[in-house]
């Protein structure tokens, strides 16, 4: 017994003395610069999903690829006569890097980012406001993907490093929606002015009362959360609009922006470090003359400030002064023209006007607002008010006219964030709207219109409108290899890259769908 006593000493003496060793060791080789999930401050996560949103650090290449070449074109804000750019000419195998370029980095940025931040502000108190604003956030970049695609991996996204799940499913947009509409409300009601300010807020951290216009803009992606129901479920759609009267952005003092610097990759604009810092991209692409032609026909003052002719010599990189902003010298380039000698080429373009001879001299975005410091619009008063123009001729709720010149005062005065080259005189805009009164009869196709109009540069959102409402009537493109020949895309085809490596789910979303194609309308774009 004895023995047996000395036996059990020593063996507790030589687990203490291991435990001490372990210790030690995990003391020796941890460092002490840094930072676990328990310590790290989640204000500096919501500052780096609001920058992802508006583009990855991978030289902004989905903004390149899937937003400018895609939907910008398909929505005839672009043109190209470069097959760069599928969405002008609906071009391009799904396989095509363009079409899933979005799909492939904002899983692996914004929504992580954004995914992160709520699961790390989930159940402390002292996040009670960066929480509800991590749900927002998160809302705001799930309905872009998954208006881009249909359905997506949603109620398992983003979750690879705290649930473990690499391969999540596709889940249906309707179940989408459904949760987006209930975070969105759940998490703008739940906003307390009596609790944390966050720091880093890129939207609203210079604002005298961040959490008031934090509610305002939690209202306002509601509401567009809502209009997208318009076709598949109008009760929905009104019953939420009737409930956010007044609760929208009440004037541009209102809108979500983002300021950016030079700091490339991490900072930049990113639409100029997409388009612009590419040298032989930023001189394949022009404006389209659908655009061009509306700000002409209409004398919209917007026109010198959106567009330019830069001058012959000019070369990426270079001084753009010497070209012209004159609104006499603007013209757009017609979308679904190749640069060869055929039938679809541009030199055989009989106008009116006739082909000018070079493509360097049609309009591009201006230096104004396309440069690497120009700041981008996220969520708009301007955008909030052809909403509710919308459903108040729809469905009588509140005055369509007068949320219609809201919209266009909105609209124009928005562009001044740009500087100086930027602001429209109030007189401008007043004979604007005398020269272009609001017509009831036309009330749908104007008030879409108008927010086609102020969404030039936020290329997701005007072809989701578009989608939605028809409008602008636009003239589909027609041209040999086309995956939509005469159709305006509906949908973008899914990522090549997930359909090799979560090809179940992937194929189990293409079947639901009748086939991963971009001709295929998804749940709330119903005929």
């Amino acid at each position: 017994m004895k023995l047996q006593s000395i036996y059990i000493l020593a063996s507790a003496f030589m687990l203490m003395a291991l435990v001490s060793c372990k210790k030690d060791l995990i003391k020796t080789n941890t460092d002490p610069n840094s930072v676990s999930v328990n310590v790290f401050d989640p204000n500096n996560i919501l500052t780096a999903t609001q920058l992802y949103y508006t583009g990855s650090t991978d030289n902004a290449i989905e903004v390149e690829e899937t937003e400018i070449q895609g939907a910008g074109c398909m929505i005839q804000h672009w043109a190209s006569t470069s097959g760069y750019f599928f969405g002008d000419k609906y071009i391009g195998a799904p396989t095509s890097g363009g079409w899933g370029s979005f799909f492939d980095h904002t899983y692996t940025s914004t929504i992580k980012y954004a995914v992160d931040l709520y699961t790390n502000t989930t159940g402390k108190p002292q996040y009670k406001n960066l929480h509800q604003i991590a749900r927002i956030l998160k809302a705001l970049s799930f309905e872009r993907i998954t208006d881009v695609y249909g359905d997506v991996p949603y109620f398992n996204a983003g979750q690879a490093y705290t649930k473990g799940i690499y391969f999540p499913k596709y889940d249906k947009q309707k179940d989408i929606y459904a949760d987006l509409l209930k975070e969105v409300e759940q998490a703008t009601d739940s906003l307390d002015e009596n609790a944390d300010k966050p720091t880093g807020d890129l939207f609203y951290a210079h604002a005298d009362d961040q959490i008031a216009e934090w509610k305002k803009f939690g209202s306002t992606l509601l509401l567009r959360m809502a209009m997208r129901l318009t076709k598949v479920d109008p009760a929905t759609a009104k019953a939420y609009v009737t409930k956010l009267a007044g609760k929208t952005m009440q004037s541009n003092d209102d809108n979500a922006i983002v300021a950016h610097g030079t700091n490339d990759p991490l900072t930049i604009n990113r639409i100029y470090r997409g388009i612009g810092e590419d040298g032989s991209i930023q001189l394949s692409g022009q404006i389209s003359n659908t655009f061009i032609d509306f700000l002409k026909n209409n004398n919209d003052p917007r026109l010198p400030v959106l567009s330019y002719v830069y001058p012959p010599d000019f070369t990426p990189g270079g001084d753009p002064s010497g070209g012209s902003s004159d609104p006499a010298d603007q013209n757009g380039l017609p979308n679904g023209y190749d640069d060869g000698n055929t039938a679809h080429g541009i030199i055989n373009y009989l106008g009116p006007p006739p082909y000018l001879g070079n493509t360097n001299l049609y309009s591009r975005p201006s230096p104004i607002i396309f440069n690497a410091t120009a700041p981008t619009l996220i969520l708009t008063y301007a955008e909030s008010e052809f909403l509710l123009a919308d459903a108040a001729k729809r469905w009588g709720i509140g005055s369509a006219v007068d949320h219609y010149n809201n919209g266009v005062r909105a609209a124009m005065a928005e562009l001044s964030i740009y500087g100086s080259g930027g602001s429209i005189a109030d007189g401008d805009i007043t004979d604007y709207l005398a020269a272009n009164p609001y017509d009831d009869t036309d009330g749908l196709n104007m008030i879409n219109t108008q927010f086609w109009a102020c969404t030039f540069f936020n290329e997701y959102e005007a072809w989701a409108n578009y989608r939605r409402t028809g409008f602008p009537v636009l003239n589909a493109v027609t041209y040999p290899g086309s995956q939509s020949p005469g159709v305006i895309p509906r949908r973008m085809y899914y990522s090549s890259v997930d359909k090799q490596v979560n090809t179940t789910n992937y194929n189990a979303a293409a079947a639901a769908m009748g086939g991963d194609k971009i001709t295929s309308r998804m749940w709330w774009d119903i005929q």
